[in-house]
């Protein structure tokens, strides 16, 4: 099976979201006379008297932020979801829409503007983690918010306008697509064998050990076996976790370590700042018994062959199936060797 899985082209299954992923091995060693990214490998400053993000700087809107020593958290300045907006819904035949309420919120990781994840501690990043606590608590208490996303975008190539070292959180008072379709399939699993699927998923991927990139007391980083993106990796708590809030302060370090050793990692693969996005998916807000959640954070990096060809989710990808060639367990050999 694993030699067939590496030389012919074939259907990988999602178990999270009941989709399909196409993998084609065969086409990795195609020539390649596409565009070319810019690489960025600037240096940047410590301090940055241009960027809105930076300590002691006024923000578009005419705010100053305060000298920050290490997580600043204030709401987005052009947020994409309005907490004031009306009730409203449109049934006009196949005309449908509603209203959608929510609160967004921008998260510094460090004062220092020249600095990433990947260059940060695991103990400044448990600081992050610790924010992120106090975020899903706060912002899931409120009875407007029934889900709250967790989420970076790093590097110009992702769309981020500012490479100050943040990320963002969304909380809204429905579920996102596809937060929807991974608490169904979570669901169903649970409720016919009593178990979490994620957790009976991630048993079977530390005995097989193909796709393991790095592991600690209390979290495993590996590469889904359905991956859609090149470089793609999640992390997750070993023991069945709903939230991020059932984390012991020992357990937040421990994430914190397993964030810090896949970004090094990444930024090790073309030796360059690794852009990707990255989420947490986890329980939703809502009140309801959410037991058949275990909670998880996906890297999705663009880059495919080097720092400078990426993927493009184009053609196929975009009328039929998400589609890669580098296969999952090739592309986890590849970031365990920089581990």
């Amino acid at each position: 099976m694993t030699s067939n899985l590496q030389d012919y082209s074939h259907k990988r299954f999602n178990i999270l979201t009941g989709e399909w992923v196409l993998v084609s091995p065969h086409r990795a060693k195609r020539p390649w006379q596409g565009q070319n990214e810019a690489v960025n490998n600037e240096v940047r400053p410590s301090y940055d008297e241009n960027c809105y993000l930076c300590p002691g700087n006024t923000r578009i809107n005419g705010e100053v932020n305060p000298e920050y020593t290490d997580v600043y958290i204030f709401t987005n300045d052009f947020a994409a979801l309005q907490k004031d907006s009306p009730d409203f819904s449109v049934n006009d035949g196949l005309l449908i829409a509603e209203s959608e309420k929510g609160i967004c919120k921008v998260i510094c990781f460090s004062p220092d503007h020249s600095k990433s994840l990947a260059d940060m501690s695991a103990k400044e990043i448990q600081k992050v983690v610790f924010a992120w606590q106090k975020e899903y608590k706060e912002l899931g208490d409120n009875e407007l918010i029934n889900y709250v996303q967790i989420f970076e975008n790093k590097g110009a190539v992702m769309g981020c306008s500012n490479p100050h070292p943040h990320g963002q959180i969304w909380s809204q008072s429905t579920l996102p697509n596809e937060v929807d379709k991974k608490n169904t399939q979570q669901l169903n699993y649970f409720t016919k064998n009593k178990s979490s699927l994620l957790g009976d998923y991630l048993a079977q991927e530390l005995e097989k050990n193909e796709r393991i990139i790095y592991q600690n007391d209390a979290f495993v980083v590996l590469t889904p076996f359905w991956a859609v993106w090149p470089f793609e990796v999640m992390i997750a708590p070993k023991k069945h976790q709903t939230n991020i809030l059932e984390m012991t302060e020992n357990e937040a370090l421990l994430y914190a370590d397993a964030i810090a050793v896949l970004t090094k990692a990444y930024d090790k693969i073309f030796n360059t700042s690794f852009p990707y996005s990255s989420g947490i998916h986890q329980a939703p807000t809502n009140g309801a018994d959410n037991s058949h959640w275990h909670w998880h954070m996906s890297f999705y990096p663009p880059l495919l062959r080097s720092a400078t060809v990426k993927k493009f989710m184009v053609g196929y990808e975009m009328f039929g199936t998400p589609q890669r060639d580098i296969t999952a367990e090739k592309a986890a050999q590849m970031i365990r060797g920089l581990v």
